[in-house]
């Protein structure tokens, strides 16, 4: 009787080491859950590819309009090998005219499953018409585009003029002579988005006049007719 009593002792003991490594390891299988997915998708860990690409996922934070965190188990820049294949190339086009600075991503691929939590989120807010319905999918539902900026040596942001996902004509590219004669963008906040540009236009990214810090691998209609939405 009294071994039998001695043995649950141990056991329950065993147990009460065990269960916090566990639940650590069940955790940091839930917080890698949708890098997993995606890479079933056949998408690409950017850092796979260039470690020297920087990484600020801020809808993986409230840092962001929504004041929401929308990636809840995200640690990766993904994208489709296509796209993420162009942004290496974009980097070490950057690294030959300033070795000291580096891409620093926002956004990258935004699953549908995202953009109907991001539409859900700001219904009803001054930002809902901002924020494409689902239904109507967009090149970061395919993986192909990207939100970025570059970043110096300390991982700083260059100065853009405007933070990322502003709302409002000072976020444009087509119009940013007109804004400095304004006194709304320094000439340096334009040089900076020139040299941003000038790197992913050299790797075969499209812009958008909206918003300096997206860019498109592919043209919509390609993605749509030749590529998968992902989920």
């Amino acid at each position: 009787m009294m071994m039998t009593r001695n043995k649950n002792i141990i056991l329950s003991f065993y147990c009460f080491l065990l269960l916090p490594l566990a639940l650590a390891a069940q955790q940091q299988k839930a917080s890698h859950s949708l890098d997993a997915y995606l890479q079933t998708k056949g998408l690409v860990n950017v850092s796979s590819l260039d470690r020297s690409i920087h990484a600020d996922l801020k809808y993986g934070t409230t840092d962001n309009f929504t004041k929401t965190v929308l990636y809840d188990s995200l640690s990766g820049i993904y994208l489709h090998p296509l796209a993420a294949d162009k942004l290496v190339k974009a980097q070490k086009y950057l690294k030959t005219l300033h070795p000291d600075y580096s891409l620093l991503v926002y956004d990258a691929v935004r699953p549908l499953s995202v953009q109907k939590k991001m539409y859900k989120v700001v219904q009803n807010t001054k930002y809902a018409a901002y924020v494409a319905n689902p239904s109507r999918t967009g090149l970061h539902n395919y993986g192909m585009a990207v939100d970025l900026t570059i970043c110096d040596k300390q991982g700083k942001a260059l100065d853009m003029g405007t933070p990322f996902d502003f709302f409002g004509s000072a976020a444009g590219i087509n119009r940013e002579a007109e804004l400095v004669q304004k006194g709304v963008l320094t000439k340096q906040q334009v040089k900076n988005r020139e040299l941003l540009r000038k790197v992913m236009l050299h790797a075969g990214f499209l812009t958008i006049r909206g918003e300096w810090w997206h860019f498109n691998a592919v043209s919509l209609t390609e993605a749509r007719k030749s590529y998968k939405v992902i989920e």
